[in-house]
């Protein structure tokens, strides 16, 4: 069921969502860093994973989940997804601008190309991330808009989110995966990277391993706590952000196996998750050429 809408455009949930359980991860960090507001999480795991998606199937899909979150008065929506940040953040931008009276959109590429640009010591940074982020170009594009002369070294890692969120017989830390991570690996070793960007929101769950694997010296870039930042500013800047002084509270929408998500999703947010709520979204009828036809009635920011 919808919730009745709050009055006060900053007592609106933040609205968090990814293809699964993997957003969890950057949902920690937000809790973390902004305990007073309230959020709602929506995990598309019925149509995961992302990483082999085309770009067109991922922008229709980010505008139903975009269209269900509105309807649930999100006062700001992050994409949690780097495939989904990656082949359809601009396209959600302007949707919602043109459709909801100026709900931000933000995603996880820019803040971890930015951050993993301050940090480098060498210019050479690595990137691990599904197929369909390493094919958009996305954080190549973004790491050059900050400094042109980094380079950037791409691997694609078609296997290591689906054995993460579903690991064979139940068992996360095997020898196989143990194997992959390696193999994935190598090519950075190789390249004597010094910096190396997590392009996959599940990956932060194998960072010890990823570690001991790239070595000690090289420093790993998550999208979370990045991405709690940039929240933050768009909040402070709209004037979006709550004022309560206590914690705020956290809600979780799937549209696959609720009680799957709910048993995976704890080791992800590591926190205890509410009720997940089964919800059914609308195949999208979006197209990019078709003008929006609908506008609520309520600006995303208080009035003047």
């Amino acid at each position: 069921m919808v919730p009745v809408p709050a009055a006060d455009p900053r007592d609106r949930p933040i609205a968090v969502f990814d293809s699964g359980v993997g957003g969890l991860t950057v949902l920690h960090e937000l809790l973390v860093s902004l305990p007073q507001e309230d959020y709602v999480y929506l995990g598309d795991s019925a149509r995961f994973p992302y990483g082999e998606r085309t770009a067109e199937e991922l922008e229709a899909f980010g505008m139903d989940i975009a269209d269900e979150l509105v309807a649930r008065r999100a006062k700001l929506l992050i994409v949690a997804c780097n495939s989904m940040t990656a082949a359809a953040l601009p396209a959600l931008q302007r949707r919602m601008l043109e459709t909801t009276l100026g709900v931000d959109v933000i995603g996880v590429v820019k803040p971890e190309a930015g951050q993993a640009v301050a940090v480098t010591r060498t210019g050479r940074i690595g990137l691990l991330a599904t197929r369909a982020t390493v094919a958009s170009g996305a954080y190549e594009r973004a790491v050059a808009a900050v400094d042109p002369h980094v380079d950037l070294v791409a691997v694609p890692c078609p296997d290591l989110a689906p054995l993460i969120q579903d690991p064979p017989g139940g068992e996360l830390f095997t020898r196989e995966l143990e194997e992959v991570v390696r193999g994935y690996c190598a090519p950075l070793v190789a390249a004597g990277v010094d910096t190396v960007i997590l392009g996959c929101t599940h990956y932060p769950l194998v960072r010890s391993m990823l570690q001991r694997m790239l070595g000690r010296g090289v420093t790993i870039v998550t999208s979370g706590a990045a991405l709690a930042r940039q929240a933050e500013h768009v909040l402070g800047s709209r004037d979006l952000a709550s004022r309560r002084s206590g914690e705020g509270t956290y809600s979780f929408l799937c549209t696959g196996d609720a009680e799957a998500f709910h048993r995976l999703g704890t080791r992800f947010l590591q926190m205890p998750l509410t009720e997940v709520e089964p919800v059914d979204l609308t195949p999208s009828s979006f197209v990019p050429t078709t003008p929006p036809t609908t506008t609520p009635e309520v600006p995303a920011w208080p009035r003047p």
